[in-house]
């Protein structure tokens, strides 16, 4: 019996431009699909409840895919180490593949791994297949990392270009070792008490299969509307492939090739490039979700945590229409839009005076598409304390982004935030406190005379 190859899929669940499942496939050795949802290992984040949901969803759909082809995917839960050395014992595997994670845990677990097996005899390789550049390609002049995302992602246009999206493997032999798999549902991924995901059921179809149909709505319908009306949360010119991307149903290269095809708008390329520039930044910054990213901001002075305030926040009962219409949009579909976000996001940092990190968990809970380096760093970009976030002391007025943006109140409209709720916070004064607190990072970094 030949021995057979393990393909560990983590946040790339398609068969298309996979470079670890093509590499297997290449090999001609029978192979098995593995997922492995890890939990315990130290430092690896929890996945929120919007996540969870499209993470069942998108597992049910790549199993069928791969079973059509006859291969199993065989899920297991514990701390990655531990189940991936157990399985390569059950199944006798001559060899793994993946494709490369960014995340410091994440790395460290790999690095574990594939030294360890290879101690063993086992080939354990990993792939690039996940961002269009690795992290640590883009470099300054002085061989460092960039903060500004400009020069970043003109080195990044000076790299070569992305290479082209692999197919499909043209044949995949299946294993016969009978190996025992984990139920999906076991996994208790899905809400039940109560289950509040109707409205994500009616927003999406999670899996390869409809992210493929939706890039290709989106770059025959949309794209060519994309810079004028990307900012317009009513008009649906946006892309929408943003949960598809966190997923790995389809890769940045299929996006990037697809886009430049059809005569890709220059903004929606440097859309991909803003996601490549917030993996580049937690590569070299870790603790993106959790420390400053510029260590001045640690002198901002938040006030004690008003309950209330947040949680008239977190279920849209501001006040404030356009944000409200965002939060209601979150919570009934695990998305917003992305004018609405920093909208958003801004109202509860600068007007609310509440630390970021809080914002960011609650999105992290709610985005079906948050991932360890977008979600934190978007925060930090609006809150002023991370990379290319000038002026940091920007405050988007949500009155004025409304009349800007949805000047007819359509987005308002749909999503019920024009109510006749008094504000909770007067906009004008909060915007000085916030620009007060402001001040103590200035003040922080002057020199005592």
């Amino acid at each position: 019996m030949t021995a057979p190859v393990l393909v560990w899929f983590r946040d790339d669940l398609r068969i298309a431009d996979h470079p670890a499942l093509h590499t297997a496939a290449a090999t001609g050795a029978p192979i098995i699909g593995i997922y492995v949802l890890d939990e315990g290992s130290a430092g690896v984040r929890a996945l929120g409840g919007a996540a969870r949901w499209w993470l069942h969803h998108s597992l049910t759909s790549l199993g069928e895919r791969l079973a059509e082809r006859g291969v199993r995917l065989v899920l297991r839960r514990g701390p990655a180490v531990r189940v991936i050395r157990q399985l390569v014992t059950e199944t006798g595997a001559r060899g793994i593949h993946w494709n490369r994670r960014y995340g410091k845990p994440e790395r460290d677990i790999d690095a574990e791994l594939k030294s360890g097996l290879r101690d063993e005899g086992v080939d354990a390789h990993s792939h690039a297949g996940n961002l269009l550049h690795e992290p640590w390609t883009a470099q300054t002049g002085a061989g460092t990392h960039y903060s500004v995302f400009t020069p970043f992602w003109r080195a990044c246009q000076a790299l070569p270009a992305p290479r082209l999206p692999l197919p499909e493997p043209p044949r995949m032999t299946p294993a016969a070792v009978d190996i025992a798999s984990d139920a999906l549902t076991d996994w208790e991924l899905l809400p039940t008490a109560p289950d509040w995901a109707a409205g994500l059921r009616t927003a999406w179809t999670p899996g390869e299969p409809s992210a493929v149909a939706r890039l290709h709505e989106f770059l025959e319908d949309d794209l060519s509307d994309y810079d004028r009306a990307r900012d317009e949360p009513a008009s649906g010119a946006t892309s929408m492939i943003s949960p598809r991307l966190r997923w790995g149903e389809i890769s940045p290269h299929t996006a990037w090739h697809a886009a430049v095809e059809v005569g890709g708008s220059a903004r929606f390329l440097a859309e991909l490039g803003w996601r490549e520039f917030a993996w580049h930044t937690l590569f070299h910054f870790p603790a993106l979700a959790d420390d400053n990213l510029r260590p001045e901001f640690d002198a901002f002075p938040w006030p004690p945590l008003d309950p209330d305030m947040l949680v008239s926040w977190q279920r849209g009962e501001t006040g404030i229409p356009l944000v409200d219409a965002g939060m209601r949009e979150l919570w009934e579909t695990g998305h917003m839009h992305n004018r609405v976000r920093m909208v958003t996001a801004s109202f509860l940092i600068k007007n609310l005076l509440i630390d970021w990190r809080i914002g960011e968990e609650w999105f992290w809970d709610t985005l079906v598409d948050a991932d360890a380096a977008s979600n934190p760093f978007n925060w930090q970009w609006v809150a002023g304390s991370g990379a290319d976030a000038a002026p940091y002391f920007r405050v988007f007025n949500p009155i004025l982004q409304a009349e800007k943006f949805d000047p007819h109140g359509e987005y308002i409209r749909r999503w019920g935030g024009a109510t006749s709720r008094e504000p909770i916070v007067d906009l004008r004064a909060t915007r000085q406190a916030a620009l007060n607190a402001y001040e103590a990072v200035k003040s922080s970094q002057r020199p005592a005379r």
